[in-house]
């Protein structure tokens, strides 16, 4: 790939900033817009420009100079998505919408978009594929296929070349070039690895196991966690395999799952930490397993995951989160 010039909407969040950080690696120039909620400034790595706003503003700094838009910016908590739906449909699918219509107004005709697992909802077969069926079951997921769908129809009316890529569990952290490293950091933390991580930090007295009774062979959930680098290679990949006019959906995943008790052992071997659990029960809307058959990314955009092993992921996350406290 030639040097190209590109704009990474939310590239002060977790995902969005370790895809920037590949992108300038990879000696592209990167501007990143962001409006601070739930991103931070020290997340935009070194030698992006860096633009503090909204995406349904987008059109005031789009322009015919940028080659592509990497989309991260939304609002991506479960629970508050049921408890405040309208924040989500103004920030997702509204800003969305502004940012496709400031493309079309710019002639930016590439479009990247970090869609999510949870468009599938429950699903109907294991490993899921992108022909299963979507039937969201939070309004996050909802607006997410929202954006999908037009994003779709943009391709189809206005020829962009757009690629879609529904992450399952993102995990771990990345020591870029420049010796900062990249990794979670939400405000608040939902995701298990590093719920996990702040027990062996003594920041959490200890960690809920919602539910030891499903059909999995420890009986805790089953979910398939893919690191934070193989997944910014994967986009970086969508860019050159994005074709005027078709709408690519790919999952981005292990293809193999890790339960939740698998995930506690693995971080008390790598912290040295006891961990305690607490039992709890299971939370509505749990399914028993959750992992991705990502054949259509191999095929399609030559990717494949190159760091599955859950200890070296749960490593990797380990380090940042002793260097962040």
């Amino acid at each position: 790939m030639s040097a190209k010039k590109y704009l990474v909407t939310g590239g002060a969040g977790y995902v969005g900033s370790v895809v920037a950080t590949h992108l300038l690696e990879a000696g592209h120039a990167v501007t990143v817009l962001d409006d601070l909620s739930t991103g931070f400034r020290a997340g935009v790595p070194e030698g992006a420009e860096f633009i503090e706003g909204r995406i349904q503003d987008a059109a005031k700094w789009l322009d015919p100079s940028y080659d592509a838009v990497l989309h991260f910016a939304a609002s991506s908590q479960v629970g508050e998505s049921v408890a405040k739906p309208e924040k989500y449909w103004e920030n997702n699918v509204g800003g969305s919408m502004a940012l496709l219509a400031a493309m079309r107004a710019a002639g930016v005709r590439t479009l990247v978009f970090s869609s999510t697992a949870a468009t599938y909802g429950e699903p109907v077969s294991t490993p899921i594929t992108e022909t299963d069926p979507t039937a969201p079951t939070s309004p996050y997921g909802a607006t997410k296929l929202a954006v999908d769908h037009m994003i779709g129809a943009e391709c189809v009316a206005h020829g962009l070349a757009a690629v879609s890529l529904r992450y399952f569990n993102v995990a771990g952290a990345y020591a870029a070039r420049s010796g900062v490293t990249a990794g979670e950091r939400h405000d608040p933390e939902s995701h298990l690895i590093p719920l996990v991580l702040q027990v062996a930090l003594g920041t959490r007295p200890s960690i809920s196991v919602y539910g030891d009774d499903y059909p999995t062979p420890d009986g805790t959930c089953v979910r398939d966690y893919i690191h934070v680098a193989d997944l910014a290679e994967a986009h970086l990949r969508a860019l050159d395999a994005a074709t005027a006019g078709e709408h690519l959906i790919c999952n981005l995943g292990n293809g193999n799952g890790f339960s939740v008790r698998e995930v506690i052992e693995t971080v008390r071997e790598v912290t040295g930490h006891p961990v305690p659990e607490v039992m709890a029960a299971r939370r509505d809307g749990d399914p028993a397993v959750l992992v991705a058959s990502a054949q259509a990314a191999h095929r399609r955009l030559g990717w494949s995951p190159s760091r599955a092993d859950l200890t070296g992921i749960v490593a990797d996350a380990w380090a940042f989160a002793r260097n962040k406290s």
